[in-house]
Formats: C-alpha cells, sequence, structure tokens
C-alpha cells in the first residue's frame, strides 16, 4: 500500500480500537488490540502520518524513535522492593517507571486527553540489550512492569533490511501479534500531501516532469546515493528561505538534501530555469490580465518541460491569491459562530460584557489545550490567534443592554465580510485572467489538463471554486479529466 491508504488503514483501527459498548467499555479488548507494525523505506513520511492522524482522530500523540533510548529509559531502573511469603521476608527486583510510559501519562495531564497513540519509530534497530524489551512491547503493550494505558494504541515502525544493516527480524511469535502493513513508494499519494503542506512549486513542477526522481536508492562505487520524501520537504523549507533572504541555492546546497549526485545536478539546473522562466515570462502580469504577444509566441514554440513548468509558476501565483481566500474565510467563519453563540447567551447574560469575556477566554483555552496537544497545524494555530485578536479588539463596552452590547461585538465581522467579499471578487477576476492565457496558450492540451488536476486536487483550489462559480473550471474539469485524457498525461508525465 501507500502511504495515504496506510493513513486511512491506521484510522480505521484508531476508530475500531477506541470504539465502547453500551457499557463504556473498549468494544475490542486491549489485549485483542492488535500493534501496527508499519514497515516501509526510511523517509516515506511515517511519521508525517501519525501526527496527521492523531490530529484527524483528535487523540493524543507520543512519538519516540527507539534507538535514543538505552535499556534503562525504556524499561526503568531496577531497584530492591521488601516482600513477604510465607512469613519471610524476600528482598525482590522492582523496576521504576518506563521514560516511554512516563511521557505518556505526561501528555495526558498536560493536554486532558486520555486516549492517543504511542508511536515507536525505527523498531527494528535496536540494540542488543534493547531487543527483548521490543518484543516484549509488541506481545504484551508494557515496557518492564508497566502497561500503556487503556486507550493508547501502539503503532511501530520499521525499515526492511534493504535499507539498513541494522535491523533485527522479527520472529514468528511477535509477527502474529501485531498488524503489519507494508509501505511502498508513490508519487502520486505524497503529492497530495505535498500540495497541502506547500512544497515549494518549483520541486512539485519538476517531480511533474522527473517523477522517478522522487524517491531513489542506489549504491555504486562512490557509495550509497538517494532521495526520499523527507529529503524534498526538509529543502523545500531551506528554498524558500533561501529566496527570501536572496541566497543562491548552488548544486552543493542540493545534494546536502537530495544525496543523489545525478538527480542534485538535474535539479540544480531546473531552478535555475525555473527562475528565468518566472522572469521571462511574467507571470504576475500574466495573472493581471497583461500578457505580452510575444509571450504566446515563445510558449507555441516552446518544448515540453517549458510548458509544464509554466503551467506550474501559473499554478502558483493562483494558489497563492486563493490561499488568502481561504484563509479570510476560516476567519470569517470562525468569527461567525464566536457571534452566533454569543448572541444565544447575552439574553440571558446578567453581564453582557462579563458574558463576552468568558466566551473569549474558552476560546483562549481551547487554543492552548490543542497547542499542548499538537492538535493544530502551524496555520490553525497562526488563523486561531488572528481571530483572539480581533475578538479582544471587538469586546463591546460595560453598562450595555445584551441587544446593543450584541450590535457592539458585531461591528468588526461586518468590515470582515466586507474584506472576505474583495478576497473573492480579487481572486475571481485573477482565476479568470488565468484561464484566458491556458486556453490562448494551450487551447485544450495536456497543459490544461495539469492546470485544472492541481485547481482540483488542492486544498486552496477546492475551497475558492466552490464559493467563487468559474464556468471554464467546471467545463474543462468535466472535458478533460475523465478517463483517457487524464490516464493520457500521467502516462507522459511518468516517461
Amino acid at each position: 500500500m501507500n502511504i495515504k491508504e496506510a493513513k486511512q488503514e491506521v484510522i480505521n483501527t484508531v476508530k475500531a480500537y477506541l470504539q465502547k459498548d453500551s457499557a463504556g467499555d473498549y468494544l475490542i479488548p486491549a489485549v485483542r488490540q492488535r500493534p501496527v507494525l508499519l514497515m516501509g523505506p526510511p523517509g516515506i513520511g511515517k511519521t508525517q502520518i501519525m501526527e496527521q492522524v492523531a490530529r484527524e482522530c483528535n487523540i493524543a500523540l507520543v512519538a519516540y524513535t527507539i534507538t535514543h533510548h538505552t535499556r534503562q529509559s525504556a524499561v526503568g531502573l531496577p531497584f530492591i522492593e521488601k516482600e513477604e511469603f510465607d512469613g519471610k521476608e524476600y528482598s525482590v527486583t522492582e523496576y521504576t517507571m518506563s521514560e516511554i510510559i512516563a511521557s505518556v501519562y505526561h501528555k495526558m495531564r498536560d493536554t486532558g486527553l486520555s486516549e492517543g497513540i504511542l508511536f515507536i519509530d525505527e523498531i527494528n534497530c535496536v540494540s542488543e540489550t534493547l531487543a527483548p524489551a521490543m518484543l516484549q512491547f509488541l506481545q504484551c503493550k508494557t515496557f518492564g512492569n508497566q502497561a500503556v494505558p487503556k486507550g493508547w494504541i501502539i503503532v511501530a515502525a520499521g525499515n526492511p533490511p534493504e535499507y539498513n544493516k541494522s535491523v533485527r527480524e522479527f520472529d514468528m511469535v511477535t509477527l502474529d501479534r501485531v498488524r503489519r502493513m507494508d509501505i511502498e513508494t508513490d508519487y502520486r499519494a505524497w503529492r497530495e500531501y505535498a500540495r497541502k503542506e506547500q512544497i515549494h512549486s518549483a520541486l512539485l513542477s519538476y517531480l511533474e516532469l522527473r517523477p522517478k526522481n522522487f524517491y531513489r536508492v542506489e549504491a555504486d562505487v562512490d557509495g550509497l546515493q538517494f532521495v526520499t520524501a523527507r529529503g524534498w520537504e526538509d529543502f523545500s523549507d531551506l528554498l524558500k528561505a533561501y529566496e527570501i533572504l536572496q541566497i543562491p541555492v548552488t548544486q552543493e546546497v542540493v545534494q546536502e538534501y537530495l544525496r543523489h549526485a545525478d538527480v542534485a545536478e538535474d535539479v540544480a539546473a531546473y531552478l535555475d530555469l525555473y527562475r528565468k522562466y518566472q522572469d521571462d515570462y511574467g507571470i504576475e502580469e500574466i495573472l493581471q490580465g497583461r500578457v505580452n504577444a510575444e509571450v504566446y509566441q515563445r510558449i507555441s514554440r516552446a518544448a515540453f518541460d517549458e510548458k509544464i513548468s509554466v503551467t506550474g509558476l501559473l499554478l502558483d501565483g493562483l494558489l497563492r491569491e486563493m490561499a488568502v481566500f481561504c484563509m479570510e474565510k476560516k476567519l470569517t467563519d470562525a468569527w461567525y459562530l464566536f457571534l452566533k453563540e454569543y448572541r444565544s447567551k447575552v439574553e440571558q447574560a446578567e453581564n453582557p460584557k462579563e458574558c463576552y469575556l468568558s466566551l473569549l477566554k474558552q476560546e483562549e483555552e481551547t487554543l492552548e489545550k490543542k497547542k499542548a496537544a499538537d492538535l493544530y497545524t502551524r496555520k490553525e494555530v497562526q488563523l486561531y490567534e488572528k481571530l483572539l485578536a480581533v475578538l479582544k479588539k471587538s469586546c463591546p463596552s460595560g453598562g450595555l443592554g445584551a441587544k446593543e452590547s450584541f450590535e457592539e461585538a458585531k461591528k468588526g465581522f461586518g468590515c470582515q465580510t466586507e474584506k472576505l467579499s474583495g478576497e473573492k471578487e480579487k481572486t475571481g477576476k485573477i482565476t479568470e485572467f488565468a484561464f484566458d492565457f491556458m486556453e490562448t496558450a494551450f487551447a485544450a492540451g495536456e497543459e490544461m489538463v495539469l492546470f485544472v488536476t492541481e485547481l482540483t486536487l488542492s486544498q486552496e483550489g477546492a475551497v475558492f471554486l466552490s464559493e467563487y462559480d468559474c464556468e471554464r473550471y467546471h467545463k474543462y474539469n468535466q472535458e478533460l479529466l475523465i478517463g483517457s485524457r487524464r490516464r493520457e498525461l500521467l502516462s507522459e508525465l511518468e516517461r
């Protein structure tokens, strides 16, 4: 299975394991809740999907890379305890609580979440002394004499032996107690995640042209050469930072992340071309409806790679505008829900201002709890921090009646709805200008298929186009993305 399928299966497992019967007991008892064992190449995104699963299921996550632990930290330190048997006192060895189990209890205390995922990475790469403890953990859900709390699901991950010489094979007894899922690399599945996480558009455009370079592991006379999904994501963050600082990205810098000489050289050359296309074609001018006739002449003579790159640049500019609209819409929706709740309670409140401040305090506490549990992404944290800022600014004055307080509280919301309407109109015009260019330059060719496909798959595109009725988007979506035309393009890109 690919990483997307594995994520869904883990979500299904979480739902099944946390399902309770009418008496409030887990439908599947803890002893029958088999730990999930994810086996797949390094850097494919196993840790990232655990973070996504925890957020989507609204549960906590405690993650450990087990190779960093000793037997003492994982199992606990021994100490001597006195026990009495048949009237005689004996010295018995006990163990302190495992650091890992303690971390679970800390997470429960700090977040208020009683259920979660305990994720152990690189579980088949432990030291000789720790190996028995790991087998006990998978078989019995315990570290030493301390059990994993009920409501916590164990997920472990490891690398196949071809990627790591230090891995240990699990015996049949252990494998008969886990749910093993073998994950394979799949660029198409990763691309959906990459779009959502806003991986640099130049890298996504490159991978559209060279999907086979997404994940490569090869050994030659110079040693092991490799490119992983983690490498692309980490390099994307550096590339964005370098662009802001106007620092040039050399081939040597690329190879620090993409550890394959040929791929690094190819990516470095492509980045130079990508920047050149951005300047030569005037992407910002295209999105403002100001296209020089020479641009159409050049694109008509361009090679397929150049056409795809220009399409990627246009998409990047358009999706940035759509992202601004999406943020404003989420803020507007969250603000509306707050005002709706305030209106339902202010009529019965003795002090309308105190009622408002009480609801505001609840919002602040919710944000802090979600942040502590890592249940919000960085963008979501920014959104709710912005919401809190505008809510504080809109707090009604004291001494007013319920109706007057509500009217004062919603004044700022009126300005926000006007701002959202303006963003919709602005982004709508840019969308139409983008389609003007695509129609004139490519008609209904492969480039248009790619353009409409990416708008459909992107989160920003889906949100904006559900609010803005773009006739040409619906037209091409129906004509081009059904059946053979889409398959033909994907086959072309694979080559």
